[in-house]
Parts: C-alpha cells; sequence; structure tokens
C-alpha cells in the first residue's frame, strides 16, 4: 500500500477513535409492573420513556463537550413492593443517571429510599400517594397531582355537583388504593356524604360478589373504589349481576383508562363511572394531541395514561443535564430542582418537597364506552 494512503487510512481510524472516545453512554432508568394484571399500565409508561430517549438520540444531545448516547434500563417491579425495591438496588448497581418510573404507591415510596441512598434522582408520572414526598428527598419530585387533590376533587363532584348522599366505599389495601380511599371518605364526610360501608380488598382479587351484596344491602348512590382497573373492570360486571345498575361507580386514576371499558365488557354500569386523572387531558396539555398522535403512530395500542408524564419526566431529566452542562446528578439535581419546563403535559415547576406548583386534574366518564373528560 502507497505510504500516503497508510497515512490517510491511519488518520481517518484516529479519527473515529476520538469521535467514539468523545461519545459518552447514559443509561436513564425506569421500573413499572411488566408482567401481571397491571402490565398494561408498565408497557405504556416504559414505552412513554423510550419514545423520550428515541426523540433525544435523534436531536444528537451534547453535554460537557461530549456526544450523549441515552439508552433505557427497564426493570418489571410486578407492582410488588419486595419486587419493586430490588429493582431499584439493580437500577441502583447498573449505575442509571436518573430513574423516571414507577406506576404504584406501594412500590415508589420504599424504592425510594434506595434511590436517595444512592445519589439518583427519581421522577414518577403516576405514584400518587402524598406520603411519597413526606420523607423530603431532595432527590425525588412527581408531576402529577397527588392523591390529595384527587379524593378532594371527586369527593367535591360526588356531594356538589351529583349531591349524592350515601356512598360505600371498597379499597385494595395497598398504598395507592387504600390511601385515595382514607383522603375521599374523609372530604366526602366533611361534605356531608354519609359513609354507609367501608369495605376492603386485594390488588389480585376478581370476585366482589360477597362484598357487593353486603353494599347493596346498604343502598348506598355510589361506590367509591380505591385501586385499579384489574378490579373495577370485573366489579362493575358483578354490580350488574346483583342489579346495582343505578348505582355511580367513583375511583381515581388507577381506574380511569382505556383498558377498563375492555375489563368492563360492555356492562352498562361503564356509564356509572367517574374518575379523577393527576393532570390535565390530552386535548388541554400544551402538547398533547399532536405528541399522542406521534406516539400512536410508532406503539398502536399501547397508550392508556401515563406514558406523556414518563416522557415529560425523562425530557426533564435532561433537561436538567443541559442546564448543569452534566450527566452527574450530583451536578445536575440542582438544576432539576429549579426547572421550569415547558413539557407536553404541562409547565413544570416544583415545590420545595418535590410536587408540583401548580396541580391538575381531569374528571372523566364513559361515553359509549369510551372515556371523555367530562365538560369536553
Amino acid at each position: 500500500m502507497d505510504k500516503s494512503i497508510k497515512a490517510a487510512v491511519a488518520l481517518v481510524v484516529a479519527g473515529m477513535a476520538v469521535a467514539a472516545s468523545a461519545q459518552e453512554v447514559v443509561k436513564i432508568g425506569t421500573m413499572s409492573p411488566l408482567s401481571g394484571p397491571q402490565a398494561h399500565y408498565g408497557k405504556d409508561n416504559v414505552t412513554g420513556v423510550r419514545f423520550a430517549v428515541e426523540d433525544l438520540n435523534a436531536q444528537g444531545v451534547t453535554i460537557g463537550g461530549k456526544k450523549i448516547k441515552f439508552e433505557v434500563v427497564a426493570e418489571d417491579d410486578a407492582a410488588d413492593p419486595k419486587q419493586g425495591t430490588a429493582a431499584a438496588q439493580k437500577l441502583c448497581d447498573d449505575k442509571v443517571a436518573a430513574v423516571a418510573g414507577i406506576l404504584n404507591s406501594g412500590v415508589a415510596i420504599p424504592s425510594s429510599k434506595i434511590f436517595n441512598d444512592c445519589g439518583v434522582p427519581f421522577i414518577t408520572g403516576a405514584a400518587t400517594n402524598p406520603e411519597l414526598t413526606r420523607p423530603g428527598y431532595p432527590g425525588v419530585f412527581r408531576i402529577i397531582a397527588n392523591d390529595n387533590a384527587l379524593g378532594a376533587a371527586l369527593a367535591g363532584y360526588a356531594a356538589d355537583t351529583l349531591k349524592l348522599k350515601n356512598v360505600a366505599v371498597i379499597d385494595d389495601r395497598t398504598a395507592y388504593g387504600q390511601g385515595l380511599a382514607n383522603v375521599f371518605k374523609k372530604d366526602a364526610g366533611a361534605k356531608g356524604v354519609n359513609i354507609v360501608a367501608t369495605e376492603f380488598t386485594n390488588d389480585k382479587a376478581t370476585d366482589f360478589m360477597a362484598i357487593l351484596t353486603s353494599i347493596k344491602a346498604k343502598k348506598p348512590d355510589a361506590i367509591f373504589y380505591g385501586g385499579m382497573d384489574a378490579q373495577a373492570g370485573p366489579m362493575l360486571r358483578q354490580m350488574v349481576q346483583l342489579g346495582m345498575t343505578n348505582v355511580k361507580f367513583f375511583g381515581g386514576d388507577g381506574i380511569c383508562t382505556a383498558e377498563l371499558a375492555k375489563l368492563a365488557t360492555g356492562t352498562k354500569t361503564l356509564g356509572n363511572v367517574i374518575c379523577a386523572d393527576g393532570g390535565a387531558s390530552l386535548a388541554k396539555m400544551p402538547g398533547g394531541t399532536e405528541w399522542k398522535k406521534r406516539y400512536d403512530a410508532k406503539n398502536p395500542g399501547v397508550f392508556q395514561v401515563y406514558s406523556p408524564y414518563f416522557y415529560d419526566a425523562t425530557m426533564l431529566i435532561v433537561d436538567a443535564m443541559k442546564r448543569a452542562d452534566s450527566t452527574d446528578p450530583k451536578k445536575y439535581l440542582p438544576e432539576l430542582r429549579k426547572s421550569e419546563y415547558s413539557g407536553v403535559t404541562a409547565k413544570i415547576a416544583f415545590q420545595e418537597n418535590g410536587e408540583l406548583k401548580v396541580p391538575l386534574y381531569t374528571l372523566s366518564n364513559y361515553v359509549a364506552g369510551k372515556k371523555t373528560p367530562i365538560g369536553e
């Protein structure tokens, strides 16, 4: 080979080596139930993070003088606190730079301590129990309204708008379901609603006939259920079997999904559902409509509720990294706390405790089997 050609090849190889050394891989962790009855939520959540990472990598982000390639590390927490804390520790061991994830409050609350102890910032766009932010960990954030807001909104609608007098309450004994039910009971009771029964089940149950039969004897105007759609769907079907077709059915974001209509299999009680999401409706989100078109085109049939929040959580983390010009959590965390980020879901800014400064919520019902924001 000619010496000049050899020299040219050597220069190209050297240039490629320099380019490779100037690229840094940054891992973004996420975890949600990817198995079990809540896997449809988990797939949507993780896909929201992946969608953000795809957009970021297409942008060609440079931080600290290096081109960054973001990678997603996803773990299955199975909606179980024990498996969830093991998954959280695994993300720490994998040296993720941040975590955008977790559906269930019962998983998020113990996992938040693990992330705090290993110095990894954590943002949830789904776990709503107020206890999550109570310890005051500096790297824990929530970009969705918590149960205090949702429970109060549902209680207000039941008492002030529908003028309901007698309501039964069921919860699934999880941190999420029980916490939301307690807020509803407190706020509804303060508005003069009579809580005629308080029952509980679990987040694996499918047979609610005994509970519903007991409640039916109390002649409630409505049932409030603190839990997820995997239980709410069968519950609605069994209410029909017991002739409880005029009883309203209230719940939080855990039941407020497109999947609920499938799980209820077209039963007439679906039309009695009033549920609350912790955020604006897609149509009222700053970028919701356009974002969902892109999301559905690439991920048909995946969308449930929370993916735009996990998309925003991922983008918010990287925005803080850019402003700090560092992917080191110790360096970008102060910028994350000062965020004023215009996301798909909202303008995101935090209180000192990591909660949103301006939490929003949306009440919805089901019209012709389709989840529909009330008043839109």
